[in-house]
C-alpha cells in the first residue's frame, strides 16, 4: 500500500486493548501514523504500544472509558499534547453481548446502548472541534454488517449498529467540506467480542454459528488504511468487509 496518505498523521482508536482496535493501532503505526491507544485495560495497552515502539513506530496511550464525555475529551487533548495534532479519530469500541429480548438482560442493554452508541458521539463530541477548528480530519466508525442486518438474539446489538450507521451518514452531511466520515462494517473477525455472551449455550451457538471462517483483524485494519489513505478530496463513505465464506449475514 503507498502510505503517503498515512505517515505523519496522528491518529486516535478507542478499543485498542485486543481485536480489531489493536491490529488497527500496529497496522497504522507500521504505516507511518503516530497512533494513540485508549482502553480501560491499560496493561495490555501498554504491552502493545511497546511492541510498536520496538518495531520503530510511535505510539502512546491512555485509559479511556468511551462512557464517560470527560474521558473521551481528555484522550483527545492527550493525542494534541503527545503528538502535537489529531488528525484521524476512530471509534472502535464496542460490546456485543447477544441475548434473546425475553431473556430481559436490560443491564446489558444498557451496556451496549452506552458503549455502542454514547461512546461514539462521545468520541465526535471530543473530536469534532479539533476538526473544525483546522478545516480538516476524518472520522473512522467501526460497525459491524450487523448495521445493516438483524436477527434472532441480535436486536439491540444490531440496533446500536444501526445507530452508528445513521450517526456516521448524518454526520458526513452536516460536517463541513474538508472533513471526512468513513464507516468500516466488519463481517466475522477475530476478536473478543463473542466473550462478552453472558448465556453460555449462545456464546457456544455464536462460536459454532458465526465466528467460523473468520477475517484476521488486520483486514479491518487494511481496510482502514485504505480510506485513510486517500487524498483529502476523496472521502470513502462505507466499507462492509466480509470473510469470502460469509455470504447471508
Amino acid at each position: 500500500m503507498n502510505n503517503s496518505g498515512i505517515k505523519g498523521k496522528v491518529v486516535a482508536i478507542t478499543g485498542a486493548s485486543s481485536g480489531i482496535g489493536e491490529a488497527i493501532a500496529r497496522y497504522l503505526a507500521k504505516e507511518g501514523a503516530k497512533v494513540i491507544l485508549g482502553a480501560r485495560r491499560t496493561e495490555k495497552l501498554e504491552q502493545i504500544v511497546k511492541g510498536i515502539q520496538n518495531a520503530g513506530g510511535e505510539a502512546a496511550f491512555t485509559s479511556l472509558d468511551v462512557t464517560q464525555p470527560d474521558d473521551a475529551k481528555k484522550f483527545v487533548q492527550f493525542a494534541r499534547d503527545t503528538f502535537g495534532d489529531l488528525d484521524v479519530m476512530v471509534n472502535n469500541a464496542g460490546l456485543m453481548p447477544l441475548s434473546y429480548i425475553n431473556a430481559y438482560k436490560i443491564d446489558e442493554w444498557h451496556r451496549m446502548i452506552d458503549v455502542n452508541i454514547k461512546g461514539v458521539l462521545h468520541g465526535i463530541a471530543a473530536a469534532l472541534p479539533v476538526f473544525e477548528a483546522k478545516n480538516s480530519g476524518q472520522f473512522v466508525n467501526i460497525t459491524s454488517v450487523g448495521d445493516r442486518w438483524v436477527g434472532p438474539t441480535s436486536v439491540v446489538y444490531s440496533a446500536t449498529k444501526f445507530a452508528v450507521r445513521a450517526i456516521s451518514d448524518g454526520l458526513r452531511q452536516e460536517v463541513g467540506r474538508n472533513i471526512r466520515v468513513t464507516l468500516v462494517a466488519p463481517g466475522a473477525t477475530e476478536s473478543e467480542l463473542a466473550e462478552t455472551i453472558s448465556d453460555p449455550s449462545l456464546k457456544k451457538q455464536a462460536v459454532e454459528q458465526f465466528r467460523l471462517d473468520l477475517l484476521p483483524a488486520e483486514a479491518i485494519a487494511r481496510a482502514v488504511a485504505f480510506a485513510v489513505s486517500q487524498p483529502d478530496d476523496v472521502d470513502v463513505n462505507e466499507l462492509v468487509v466480509r470473510p469470502t465464506a460469509q455470504k447471508n449475514i
